[in-house]
């Protein structure tokens, strides 16, 4: 046990970048990638319905540490102007008030990473010298020592973990890197990698990580796969620290991400921008014995703003704060939860749209010309079709119209309760090359490029010193 039983219980925030859950073996993914955090969970509580509602990671990361919505963070753009407005406070900045430690790995310099005593980095993207990219345990090798400082101290803390593997480049080390594949990735005869390669915004970041001969979509999804599951056998570790720091009595464990991944589906080529299922369906677990209920998942929908009201509370710290989301506290415990089935989306990294999700339909809305030439409009009944493979919209103008409303009732909603204009509206710089909205599709194309890998990483560290 702690040498301090008096302490206010810990956080390991695992805030994970770019996993999707239905690549998650607890999740029901057919291939067993995720078997420790599996385990561990059956601890815990799992949240099956969890959404991310705004991607990218800037807006994901805003949401799940303050625990609003985009109208309440004032931010949708992953090249988001400015820093988090001062009308939010952070997870990291209440419990700093409440005399907690507070150090963050992996999240330097993001406006959504504001509050933090310390902030630590590690090697979460290019490859050592054997060509692979051994991310989590980089990142262990850095979260360990600090885990084991913060424990010695007489405050609680909160470490927030950013993990990377799950985010491209994928480049698990060997044996991951082949575990969920046996095929031939060079098979001349394989045209499925055709539409990346003639993507030339993203053609060029992407093979310089996907082998030049690499001729197999199925082999870049398995190195996906292979990162999560390498990640997986490392975050083993981290909860190994905590039972022999004896400390996993007194600590709350939460393992999230700040949006989903899409592969080699729907043109967008292994990234995480469009409104499409790939991107918005994230895992959330908690763990805290005697405080999470063990072994119990819960079906109802919930959302990324709902997890800091949800972590206060089960730490027992009580503010002023008038969150958009509301605690899961006692809907873990078998209590009744007001529903929120239907919900805004947005997307603002490499298109501007947002739409409307239900349980059955999806409505995408364009902003303004996207770069894949995509249609402005686009429905999916997502009981029919949930691959969201064939847009409905010209076939069921009625929902389009029924969607639209809730949308913009939404809307007005949100801007009269926050005071502000809706940010997807006021971000016409979303895409950084201050052109304004775009006019067409193709001065779109023209214009934005990933570029090198190094460039892709510096679009999430713009303010890091």
């Amino acid at each position: 046990m702690s040498a301090n039983a008096n302490k206010k219980p810990n956080v390991l925030f695992l805030g994970i970048d770019s996993l999707r859950r239905d690549h998650m073996s607890g999740y029901g993914y057919k291939k067993l990638t995720t078997p420790h955090i599996d385990q561990y969970a059956k601890g815990g509580t799992l949240f099956e319905q969890h959404f991310s509602p705004s991607v990218p990671t800037t807006p994901g990361y805003a949401s799940m540490l303050t625990g609003m919505d985009c109208f309440g963070t004032d931010v949708v753009a992953l090249r988001h102007e400015g820093g988090l407005g001062g009308h939010v406070k952070t997870l990291a900045e209440v419990l700093g008030e409440q005399g907690y430690n507070t150090t963050c790995i992996g999240f330097t310099g993001n406006p959504s990473a504001r509050g933090f005593d310390k902030y630590m980095d590690y090697e979460g993207w290019a490859a050592d010298e054997s060509g692979r990219s051994p991310k989590a345990e980089n990142l262990n090798n850095v979260a360990i020592p600090e885990l084991k400082r913060l424990a010695a101290e007489d405050k609680p803390f909160l470490l927030f973990l950013r993990h990377m593997d799950p985010h491209s480049p994928y480049l698990p080390p060997e044996p991951f890197d082949r575990i969920f594949y046996e095929g031939n990735e060079n098979d001349p005869d394989n045209k499925s990698l055709e539409g990346m390669d003639s993507f030339e915004p993203f053609v060029h970041y992407l093979r310089s990580w996907i082998p030049e001969d690499c001729t197999d979509s199925a082999y870049v999804d398995a190195q996906y796969d292979g990162a999560v599951a390498y990640m997986d056998s490392c975050i083993r570790r981290l909860f190994t620290a905590l039972e022999d720091l004896g400390i996993e009595e007194e600590t709350l464990v939460v393992i999230t991400a700040d949006h989903g991944e899409t592969l080699n589906e729907h043109d967008c080529y292994y990234d995480h921008h469009g409104l499409y299922e790939t991107n918005l369906v994230i895992p959330l677990i908690l763990r805290f014995p005697g405080k999470v209920p063990a072994g119990k998942r819960k079906s109802d929908y919930t959302q990324m703003k709902d997890l800091m009201p949800t972590v206060l509370e089960l730490l027992g710290i009580e503010t002023d704060i008038a969150f958009d989301g509301r605690s899961l506290v006692d809907y873990m415990n078998g209590g009744e939860r007001v529903r929120e089935p239907e919900f805004y989306i947005t997307e603002c990294t490499w298109m501007r749209k947002h739409g409307w999700r239900t349980p059955e339909w999806k409505l995408i809305v364009a902003l303004e010309p996207d770069f894949h030439f995509k249609p402005e409009i686009e429905l999916y009944n997502l009981i029919k079709d949930p691959l969201e493979l064939e847009n409905v919209a010209e076939q069921e103008p009625e929902v389009v119209k029924l969607l639209t409303g809730r949308l913009e009732a939404h809307i007005g909603r949100r801007e009269d309760a926050t005071g502000r204009v809706n940010p997807m509206f006021t971000n016409l710089n979303w895409h950084g090359h201050k052109v304004g909205p775009f006019k067409t599709s193709q001065q779109a194309y023209d214009t934005m490029r990933i570029g090198s890998a190094s460039s892709a990483r510096k679009l999430q560290e713009k303010d890091k010193k």
